[in-house]
């Protein structure tokens, strides 16, 4: 059963829809379950996350990780970023992840790193 936490950013997804212009842009999909994250990035001056939006589609797990991670990743560095894992999305779910579910709790931090690689 899932926390309570994730369940409410699940249902009530936070920072959706497109940011236009986005500096920093990727689509990250998930080919052995089908989760899909596509994230749009803008940076400061000095290359912090100013602002961020996101669209996505697949389980719950992936999908709530985003939204909670989204609300954390503002006046985030790309080498903050860098150094994020899956310690970081258990606490912004508050709760810990299954070892079956890590791909997709990692999904949308996977696709904000690998936006500012590009």
């Amino acid at each position: 059963m899932y926390e309570s936490n994730l369940l409410d950013h699940y249902h009530h997804p936070r920072n959706t829809g497109k940011l236009e212009p986005a500096d920093k842009h990727h689509r990250e999909p998930n080919p052995l379950c089908g989760d899909v994250i596509e994230v749009f990035l803008k940076l400061d001056a000095v290359g912090k996350v100013a602002d961020i939006r996101w669209e996505g589609s697949g389980c719950a797990v992936s999908q709530a990780s985003m939204s909670a991670l989204s609300e954390q990743l503002v006046g985030k560095s790309k080498a903050e970023l860098d150094a994020m894992g899956v310690t970081n999305i258990e606490q912004v779910l508050e709760t810990s992840i299954n070892p079956a579910r890590l791909k997709c709790a990692t999904l949308g931090l996977v696709a904000v790193q690998k936006a500012l690689q590009e």
